[in-house]
């Protein structure tokens, strides 16, 4: 006969995947028939005036529009991450119109039959590699190779083999020793085609230009993909030695970067919806090899699922140690009224820590603390993470150490035991025993707050599904299925933490 425990676990876990099925079911039913979505009424530059605009944070279309913003017209600007955010927005009628830069949206309306552009350019603008304004002689240099590069045609080279109906796409092939070193370069690789991924890596124009240049000086490259609106600060912080995404000179960011020369000029552009063409639906096995099975795409994933375990895992024994230390001395404090410098030093990490948000805290460490160290990320995020877990880990410890009876601790103070004794061996392995289901607790807390490690481009689990969400234009299986992995994680943390209770009373009453 089948425990009567372990079955109603199996209910439990059987009742989440029927929800998550029948939720899934539900989604792919009103993505099939097709909510009514507003027909498009913008068909040139000037019917943007009072309608809703989404644009990519930080990008030249963000400035421009945001003019019209201000001018009294009425047009409101969505602002998103990624340019494929905004285009799925504008697939669900969520807003009318989207500018970005016209080759990306080329690629766009080309996974995305019910959209087009419109034939009116909204402006034209050059793109620049930019470089930090204290290392002129890089940018000295970079200017070299892009002249050279440009005046024997390999600029014009690289950009044929992605632009056009022939377009190869056959990545440039780095000849260079790399004797001189390596250059770091900051990417945003969801602007295809002159950044995104195939087959696992990053490649595209712009990577492909700046392997030229590194050939041409003798160096290796080694790309980093990030938040477009993450490159500057990379660069201005020495992380990245450039940045090349398709990045336009503007009078705000001359402020505070400096710019190479142009190496291609392109436009701004504004993709609608197009009334006479319906979204061709397609089905849940094709959606699903679409997303995971073509080239490996769910590698991504279990690349993701590793990085967030092995920061959640090891964050929590940082906060661990963290904590505990800093518990001792705030209880130490309040019960003898001793380190009282110590515990104004502990009070002021607690207040700090647990009055700003993780990903600002996140931030800092990577951007300024560590602006001129290169770091492994996952080390970054791991500190970050246990730094902030370890001001929450520090109060559930001393709540469990001030939650055993004085009474305890005066009996074994009778029986000739000092303090340090006392907390040791009478104190601790209780304290430690009620607390260890409020550790668990916050283990899993902990799991689901490294979702936002993306922000200093590691490969975390979220961020491996927006990768796929870039590639295949579907926004619904990779939410789902990073949706589902997290579920399951917590699922199980959760069942453990529940025997851990049930075993901690059982012991309780022997």
């Amino acid at each position: 006969m089948m425990n009567t425990k372990k079955l109603s676990t199996f209910k439990r876990l059987f009742m989440l995947s029927v929800v998550l099925v029948l939720s899934l079911a539900s989604t792919l039913t009103l993505t099939a028939c097709g909510s009514k979505i507003p027909e498009n009424t913008v068909f040139s530059v000037d019917d943007l005036a009072g309608k809703s605009v989404g644009v990519q944070l930080g990008t030249t279309g963000d400035i421009y529009v945001s003019d019209m913003e201000s001018d009294g017209s009425g047009t409101k600007v969505e602002r998103y991450n990624k340019g494929n955010d905004a285009i799925q927005a504008l697939k669900q009628g969520k807003i009318d119109a989207v500018v970005i830069d016209a080759q990306p949206a080329k690629a766009f309306v080309a996974a995305n039959n019910e959209l087009m552009i419109l034939d009116e350019e909204f402006v034209t603008e050059e793109y620049a590699i930019c470089i930090a304004k204290n290392n002129s002689s890089l940018t000295e240099k970079v200017n070299e190779a892009l002249n050279v590069l440009i005046a024997n045609g390999t600029v014009n080279t690289i950009i044929n083999n992605y632009i056009g109906e022939n377009a190869s796409k056959e990545a440039y092939v780095p000849t260079s020793s790399g004797s001189n070193g390596t250059l770091t370069i900051a990417v945003n690789a969801y602007f295809e085609p002159y950044e995104y991924y195939s087959n696992g890596k990053v490649c595209g124009i712009d990577v492909d230009i700046s392997n030229a240049i590194a050939d041409y000086l003798n160096m290796k490259i080694d790309v980093e993909d990030m938040e477009f609106d993450s490159i500057i600060t990379a660069v201005s912080s020495g992380k990245a030695d450039f940045g090349i995404s398709g990045i336009t000179v503007t009078e705000e960011r001359l402020k505070n970067i400096d710019f190479s020369i142009p190496y291609t000029t392109s436009s701004q552009v504004v993709i609608v919806r197009n009334n006479d063409v319906k979204a061709s639906g397609s089905s849940f096995a094709d959606k699903f090899k679409s997303d995971f099975i073509d080239d490996a795409r769910y590698q991504y994933l279990l690349t993701g699922l590793r990085n967030t375990l092995i920061i959640a895992i090891c964050a929590a024994l940082i906060g661990i140690v963290i904590g505990f230390l800093i518990a001792i001395v705030r209880s130490n404090h309040d019960k003898t009224g001793k380190m009282k410098v110590l515990n104004f030093l502990c009070n002021i990490y607690l207040t700090v820590i647990r009055g700003t948000p993780t990903m600002v805290q996140l931030l800092i460490i990577y951007y300024v603390i560590f602006s001129s160290v290169h770091i492994n990320k996952i080390v970054v995020a791991l500190l970050a993470f246990g730094i902030n877990s370890g001001a929450y880990v520090a109060e559930i410890f001393r709540s469990g150490i001030m939650s055993i009876d004085n009474g305890q601790f005066e009996a074994a103070r009778s029986l000739g035991l000092n303090y340090r004794q006392t907390m040791i061996q009478v104190i601790l392995p209780q304290a430690f025993k009620n607390v260890l289901p409020a550790l668990a607790n916050e283990f899993i807390v902990l799991l689901k707050e490294t979702s936002i490690s993306g922000y200093i481009g590691l490969n975390d689990l979220t961020r491996g599904g927006d990768i796929i969400r870039s590639i295949t234009y579907d926004p619904m299986l990779p939410l789902f299925g990073v949706a589902l992995i997290y579920l399951v994680l917590v699922v199980i943390l959760s069942s453990l933490v529940k025997k851990l209770e049930r075993r901690l009373r059982s012991n309780e009453r022997h």
